[in-house]
C-alpha cells in the first residue's frame, strides 16, 4: 500500500465518517459460503505486500478454513514506499516486506498458501499491464474466484493490476470481485453507493478479526514500528481503522 497518487494525500476520509454512512451500514451482509460458491481456488492479486491482508485477509483465511485452495500473487515487492528514507532503501524494503507478508499469512493460517511474486517495479506497474494480463490468463481456470483491487482505487499500481485482472478473468471465464484499499481514503461516502455498486459485506467473527489484526501488525515497516523511519508511516492508526472492522467489503 504505497502512496503515490494525487488522490492519496492528507488524513483522508475518517473512519467516523464511514461509520456514519447509512449506505455502508446497510450494505447487504452475505456469508463467505455464498461468496466462494463452487469455486475451486481463491486467487488474490495484490499490488503491494499488505494490500491483500488489509482488504481481504479475513476472507482469505476463511477460504482456507473451508478447504479452498488459496494462491497469493504479489505484483511488486513494495520497495518504493519510503524514497526519502536512507535507512530504508529499496533493497532493504524488498527483503523486509516479503518477510512481513510471510508473518502476516502465518497469522491467518495461510503459511502453506501458494505464492507467486512477479517483482515488478513498485510504482511502475502500468508499464507491465499487458504482461500481467497474459500471466494471469495462463494462471487462471474457469472455476477460480479472483480478488483484485478496485479498478478506480486511485493508485496507478492498483488500477493497472485491476485492469489486468479484468482482462484475464474475462478471457478465462473466472469470477472476479474487487476490493477497495485507497478508495476508503479519498472517496466521499455519499458517492460510494454509485461508485461501489454492487457491494457486499462479509462478517468476520471475533477470533478471525483478532487474527487479522495480528496479521496487519506484522507489516512493521508500514505501521512505523521500526527504527530509522523519520517520516509518517504509510499505515498510521487513522488508516488502519478502515481495515480493522468486523467485516470486509467486496465490489461486484
Amino acid at each position: 500500500m504505497d502512496a503515490v497518487s494525487r488522490q492519496i494525500e492528507g488524513g483522508g476520509v475518517t473512519e467516523a465518517q464511514w461509520a456514519a454512512s447509512p449506505w455502508l451500514q446497510s450494505l447487504p451482509l452475505a456469508s463467505p459460503a455464498a461468496l466462494f460458491g463452487d469455486a475451486r481456488r481463491l486467487v488474490v492479486v495484490s499490488p503491494h505486500p499488505d494490500d491483500e491482508v488489509l482488504a481481504c485477509g479475513g476472507l482469505m483465511s476463511l477460504a482456507h478454513q473451508t478447504g479452498l485452495a488459496v494462491t497469493v500473487v504479489s505484483v511488486t515487492d513494495g520497495e518504493a514506499c519510503y524514497p526519502d528514507q536512507p535507512a530504508w532503501s529499496p533493497e532493504r524494503l524488498r527483503v523486509a516486506r516479503a518477510a512481513e507478508l510471510d508473518d502476516a499469512l502465518r497469522c491467518l493460517g495461510l503459511a502453506s498458501a501458494a505464492r507467486i511474486a512477479w517483482h515488478i517495479g513498485d510504482g511502475a506497474v502500468t508499464a507491465s499491464e499487458a504482461w500481467m494480463g497474459e500471466q494471469l490468463a495462463a494462471l487462471l481456470h474457469p472455476n477460480d474466484l479472483v480478488l483484485a483491487p478496485w479498478r478506480f482505487d486511485g493508485h496507478p499500481d492498483h488500477e493497472a493490476v485491476a485492469r489486468a485482472c479484468v482482462q484475464a478473468c474475462t478471457a478465462r471465464g473466472a469470477a472476479l470481485k474487487e476490493y477497495p484499499v485507497w478508495g476508503w481514503h479519498w472517496l466521499d461516502p455519499q458517492a460510494a453507493p454509485s461508485a461501489w455498486a454492487p457491494a457486499t459485506r462479509y462478517a468476520l467473527e471475533d477470533d478471525l478479526l483478532d487474527r487479522k489484526r495480528d496479521a496487519i501488525q506484522q507489516f512493521v515497516t508500514q505501521t512505523g514500528a521500526v527504527a530509522g523511519l523519520e517520516c509518517e508511516p504509510i499505515l498510521p492508526a487513522a488508516v488502519l481503522q478502515r481495515f480493522e472492522r468486523n467485516y470486509e467489503v467486496l465490489i461486484g
